[in-house]
């Protein structure tokens, strides 16, 4: 079926947004079209085991047992419906279309009214009828040709996916959320599954892909898809979990309709409520979740795990900022990870898109940071893809494929592969939301993107390695330390005078320990009196305070915070004032304090004199205070300085636009 055909049925089912007009917002059309196509599909699939079905229930009418198993058998699938009724049947009737349309879908195995159920289809038939629009609805999508023979189970998933485009488009939401561009999720699977290609066409091989942000299952069809070409004897069982109720049942009726086990699609929060047992691991997994979505509504969930689960939980590395949940759908993939068993079998594979963010954001420290360290202290990245510029439908940023693995090939132990693709789409003949280029797949006369990068990944440590390899450019790898660093702090030496002027004998005045004297005013008094003196040295100018203190007759106050108090006010800032000493050693002036990252197995000393020293000889590192960081600077590796064009090129471009304009004025003006 080629993306004509797509087009058509999907405009067949849109259509009724013209019977919908005026009794419905715009906003609201998906709530009608979406269940009703479910149901249409699930109609034409059932269609052929219905008259086994109706034979089957009436063999059982009247014993009192479980009749599931036998009900899915007659029908052939993981569900059924046990009445007679018809969309064609129940629109015949206008009269009773709203009761027979609920006994219809009422007849239906519980996993298919479950799907049902979350689109509130029972308040949109009640809304339906009360406008007197129902009848015409079901004509409408009677008329709609479903069949699996005219529309197999991947093409299908095509058209949800329209549909689902074409309502959050309606309604303003975020299509990323649900739809996951075609060309994107063929690379994605390609980068994830070929280099098993071997393994996987042994005969009987099992393979379990799970995706925690699922969708409408677009990415889980995919990797079905890939996985089945390579060894078409395969068994691919898949599982996902959702959060938007009607991607969550446009995924699950397509597991229905392909035969797979719905209950393997979780509805619910993957991080409050993951829908996996906790010892559940799969070979696959790969996602793409929502870009910079907050995790505040888990937030008591996720760090009650991170806390008092640490490593044993799915959190124990890190938590990333509120405002960005990225870095925890990773965590909760990677403790999906199959351990590698005795004998070096085993093992997993992750794919997941990300933006930018999570390659460095967070200092040394923070969660994003501990949580790069965690995976690649590890070994576990693999490698990382930056894909073009307005590839999504949600957004024109830069995004980035991040493929983890716990099994990585020997010789890719130890090392990270950095590829840029970021020059290789083709421009959309129409834009659609922001998603303005695609990656080409070799049809219709468009460079085969998804090939080349593919097999630039595989090729990656060659062509990093020849400097004449075509390719050389766009590939490097690293060792996983270079992207490590230390996080020092370079202290410098508090170097103070001392001196009495109206300003520093304010600051005395307002500072607690002076305040907390019985004779505070008095005090202030007596320090006065010294007003427009200065001494050189903090014992000098103590001698000289305390001697004005006790001349007044008062007592010198003693303790530290009174001694601080009277250091920090009544003393100035000079570089070539006395070093301020603690304890023998030279006192930090946190004002002059500084910070630098030195990379991982660099001496920091070595570093502080060849790097501080002859800027600033007296620095010094407080070795306490270091602290191991690590991000990615992806663009910072692929970064080619192009040098500004002469001014007289620009100054030509200009002299040729005034022309072009002026010729354009005296145009308008005849």
């Amino acid at each position: 079926m080629n993306s004509s055909k797509h087009t058509e049925l999907a405009n067949h089912a849109w259509s009724v947004a013209d019977l919908l007009r005026g009794d419905y917002k715009q906003s609201d059309y998906g709530k009608v079209i979406l269940p009703f196509t479910v149901l249409r599909r699930l109609e034409c699939v059932l269609e052929p085991t219905r008259g086994k079905v109706e034979e089957t229930v009436a063999r059982f009418k009247d014993q009192e047992i479980d009749t599931d198993h036998f009900l899915r058998r007659a029908s052939g699938h993981s569900f059924y419906n046990k009445s007679d009724l018809t969309l064609k049947k129940i629109a015949a009737d206008p009269h009773t279309a709203a009761k027979n349309l609920q006994i219809y879908v009422g007849a239906f195995s519980e996993n298919a009214r479950e799907v049902l159920d979350k689109y509130e289809f029972n308040q949109q038939i009640k809304k339906l009828d009360g406008a007197n629009l129902l009848y015409q609805v079901i004509g409408k999508f009677t008329d709609l040709d479903l069949h699996p023979e005219n529309v197999p189970n991947h093409n299908m998933g095509y058209i949800f996916e329209e549909l689902i485009r074409r309502f959050a488009e309606q309604s303003n939401e975020t299509a990323g959320e649900h739809f996951t561009p075609r060309e994107v999720i063929k690379l994605m699977v390609n980068l994830l599954i070929a280099p098993d290609g071997d393994a996987l066409s042994v005969p009987g091989v099992v393979r379990t892909v799970l995706d925690p942000a699922c969708g409408t299952g677009g990415m889980l069809s995919a990797a079905e898809e890939h996985i089945l070409s390579l060894n078409p004897d395969a068994t691919v069982e898949v599982y996902g979990q959702e959060l938007n109720p009607e991607s969550w049942a446009i995924c699950r009726s397509d597991l229905m309709i392909k035969g797979q086990d719905p209950e393997n699609i979780a509805f619910g929060n993957s991080f409050s409520d993951p829908g996996q047992k906790r010892d559940e691991k799969f070979d696959y997994l790969l996602a793409n979740p929502p870009f910079g979505v907050d995790w505040k509504k888990v937030k008591d969930e996720v760090e009650y795990e991170h806390q008092h689960l640490g490593e044993a939980g799915r959190f124990g590395a890190g938590l990333p900022r509120i405002n960005d949940g990225s870095l925890l759908f990773l965590q909760h993939m990677i403790s999906k990870m199959k351990p590698i068993d005795v004998n070096g079998s085993g093992g997993s594979r992750i794919a997941i898109v990300f933006n930018g963010s999570p390659l460095f954001t967070g200092a040394a420290g923070s969660g994003e940071s501990e949580i790069r360290r965690w995976i690649l202290e590890n070994d576990w990245l693999e490698g990382i893809v930056a894909l073009p510029d307005q590839l999504f439908y949600n957004t024109g940023i830069s995004t980035y494929f991040w493929i983890l693995t716990n099994r990585k090939a020997p010789d890719h132990k130890g090392k990270v592969v950095l590829l840029d693709a970021r020059d290789q789409w083709v421009k959309m003949r129409k834009s659609l939301g922001d998603k303005r280029k695609e990656l080409g797949d070799g049809t219709g006369g468009k460079p085969n993107h998804i090939a080349d990068i593919t097999r630039l990944y595989a090729d990656a440590l060659n062509a990093a390695a020849d400097s004449e390899h075509p390719l050389h450019a766009k590939v490097k790898v690293f060792d996983n330390s270079a992207f490590g660093y230390q996080r020092i702090t370079v202290e410098r030496p508090l170097k103070l005078r001392f001196e009495v002027t109206e300003e520093t004998l304010a600051a005395l005045a307002a500072a607690k320990p002076v305040q907390k004297l019985e004779q505070s005013g008095e005090f202030v008094a007596a320090i006065g009196t010294l007003l427009g003196l200065s001494w050189a040295t903090k014992s000098e100018a103590l001698v000289a305070l305390k001697d004005a203190v006790v001349g007044a007759g008062l007592m010198w106050p003693t303790g530290a915070p009174f001694a601080k108090a009277v250091r920090d006010t009544v003393g100035v800032r000079d570089p070539e004032a006395e070093v301020q000493k603690s304890k023998g050693a030279p006192e930090p002036d946190g004002e002059l304090r500084d910070y630098e990252n030195v990379p991982l197995g660099e001496d920091v000393e070595e570093y502080l004199k060849h790097d501080v020293h002859p800027h600033v000889p007296d620095a010094w590192v407080d070795h306490t205070k270091t602290k191991i960081g690590y991000e990615i600077p992806f663009t910072r590796h692929f970064y080619v300085y192009a040098p500004p064009r002469p001014l007289a090129e620009i100054d030509g471009e200009l002299k040729a636009l005034e022309v072009e304009i002026q010729a354009l004025l005296g145009e308008v003006t005849q």
